[in-house]
């Protein structure tokens, strides 16, 4: 049993791959031209984002051992194989909109054991698109979070990513007027501490950042204007929970652990704070 499920995440891990060289082929050619349409969130769509969606829906479709995928582009679940046991949320290009800075951007992608609920990922993957295609990977059938980059023909392991108790990195989101007191005096605190401040925008290069950096905080929280935050469980925030988990670190809502809330709807979004472990417990101090 434990021999299959190694073999079907290295399945769903060669075909994450595959996808990501065809989706960093597109994004070579784009200029970040949006389009007319919204996805189901409201935000404005760039033909990269569509395009990126169309190439991982192409490489999934064809699974057997995957029952259905959902999309942070798309408004509801794509059924894939009636015979499938594992339910993959992704989001297709995280930061999509930096790239007319010719800043990383990223793919995220969430595996469960069955339906779309945190208490069943197995396993947890981002890509960053940067000068090379590297890709972090976890999963319940090995230790820690592995680190891989594209040389041109293959995929090729570099190091396996770890947290230290604590870090200097200190990157925040959100806009600064919206945010609580509490928040503010949080973050101004770290900052008199000694943490640096690193924030792209982009979820997927600010964690790989601090994952690669091994240590630090990343926070969006809730805010003025976003009470309850920006990003997606299920597409996002799970997924990065998982990995952040593996290599020793922690990720919460603010108050609870990210992988205890429950989600109704597949948009649901959430306040959450990833990073080193004394990072989190600041975090959850009162």
């Amino acid at each position: 049993m434990e021999n299959n499920f190694k073999y079907d995440i290295e399945i769903i891990f060669d075909t994450i791959k595959l996808a990501s060289v065809e989706i960093f082929d597109l994004l070579k050619n784009s200029m970040g031209e949006y389009t007319s349409t919204q996805n189901s969130t409201g935000d404005m769509q760039l033909k990269v984002d569509v395009l990126s969606d169309e190439v991982i829906i192409k490489h999934f479709k064809n699974l057997s051992i995957v029952k259905q995928i959902c999309s942070e582009e798309q408004e509801s679940i794509i059924s894939i194989s009636q015979n499938g046991k594992y339910s993959i949320a992704y989001d297709p290009l995280d930061g999509s909109s930096l790239m007319g800075a010719n800043l990383s951007v990223g793919s995220i992608f969430g595996v469960y054991d069955g339906d779309f609920l945190p208490e069943n990922i197995v396993a947890s993957a981002y890509v960053v698109y940067g000068m090379v295609i590297g890709i972090g990977f976890a999963s319940n059938a090995c230790d820690g979070v592995s680190y891989h980059v594209y040389n041109g023909k293959e995929f090729v392991y570099k190091k396996t990513l770890s947290l230290n108790n604590s870090g200097k990195i200190n990157a925040t989101g959100g806009t600064q007027k919206n945010w609580s007191t509490s928040h503010k005096e949080k973050i101004e605190s770290l900052f008199n501490r000694g943490y640096r401040l690193r924030y792209s925008g982009g979820m997927v290069p600010d964690l790989h950042h601090i994952l690669v950096k091994g240590g630090g905080l990343f926070s969006y929280p809730a805010t003025s204007d976003a009470p309850n935050g920006k990003l997606r469980m299920l597409f996002e925030v799970f997924p990065f929970a998982y990995i952040f988990d593996k290599a020793g670190g922690d990720s919460t809502n603010g108050k609870d652990s990210i992988l205890s809330l429950k989600p109704r709807n597949l948009h649901d979004t959430t306040p959450c704070f990833f990073g080193s472990k004394e990072e989190i417990e600041f975090v959850r101090e009162k």
